[in-house]
C-alpha cells in the first residue's frame, strides 16, 4: 500500500508538468495498446477458510490493454494479463497455490485530453472479472466479479510511443469448497502497481 501511495503522489507533482510541454494529446477515435509488468499485493487480511486465517502471496507479471477514446477526455479500456500464481497459507502453513487471472473493464477520463501535453494522466472505473484456476487439491474456488478503479499517466516520447505507469485497485471475493461444502471466502483486493508502455494509433 506505501507503494501504491507513493507512486499516487508523483503522479499529482508530475501532471503539473503538463501545461509546459508540447506534444500530440489523446483525442476523439485514438486507439492503444499497452504492455508492461505489474506487481500485484493482495490486501493483509484475506479472510478465514475453513476456520483458519488465509494469506494470499504478492506476485508480479506480465499485464496488456487494449482502449479507445470515444472523445478527447473519455474513452474506454479492456485489460487483464498472464496468471498470476499465488502461494496460499492457512494460520501461516502452506497449502499450496492458485493461479489468478483478472480481466478488467474501465471507462477512463482523460482531464488533459485535447489540450496538448507531454504528460497525460487518466483516472477510470470499472468491473473486474477474475478467473482462478489450479486451485490446492481438493479444493474449488468460484470465478469473482467486483468494482475496480486506477488511476495512470501516459508520458509521450514521441506522438505514438508513450511511457506508462499505473495504479489499480479491485474487489475480488472469491467462494472457496470442498466438494459440496464451503468453507468460507478468500478476499483478495489486490492493490496493482504497474509500468511499461503505451503504443497510440
Amino acid at each position: 500500500m506505501r507503494k501504491a501511495t507513493l507512486f499516487s503522489a508523483a503522479l499529482i507533482a508530475t501532471t503539473g508538468l503538463a501545461a509546459t510541454q508540447t506534444a500530440l494529446a489523446y483525442q476523439a477515435g485514438d486507439v492503444f495498446v499497452r504492455g508492461g509488468i505489474a506487481q500485484v499485493e493482495p490486501t493483509s487480511d484475506n479472510g478465514n477458510v475453513a476456520g483458519s486465517e488465509l494469506d494470499v502471496s504478492d506476485e508480479n507479471g506480465f499485464t496488456y490493454g487494449l482502449g479507445y477514446l470515444f472523445s478527447d477526455k473519455v474513452g474506454v479500456e479492456l485489460n487483464g494479463s498472464e496468471a498470476f500464481e499465488h502461494d496460499l497459507s492457512l494460520n501461516g502453513s502452506g497449502i499450496g497455490s492458485v493461479d489468478r487471472m483478472p480481466v478488467n473493464l474501465y471507462a477512463n477520463y482523460y482531464p488533459l485530453g485535447g489540450t496538448g501535453g507531454k504528460v497525460q494522466p487518466y483516472v477510470g472505473v470499472g468491473v473486474n472479472y477474475t478467473d482462478y484456476s489450479n486451485a490446492p487439491s481438493g479444493l474449488s474456488i468460484d470465478d469473482s466479479w467486483g468494482a475496480t478503479g486506477q488511476i495512470g499517466v501516459d508520458l509521450a516520447l514521441t506522438d505514438y510511443l508513450l511511457l506508462n505507469g499505473s495504479v489499480s485497485y479491485a474487489d475480488v471475493e472469491a467462494d472457496v469448497s470442498s466438494g459440496s461444502t464451503s468453507l468460507g471466502t478468500g478476499d483478495v483486493d489486490p492493490v496493482t502497481i504497474g509500468g511499461g508502455i503505451t503504443l497510440r494509433f
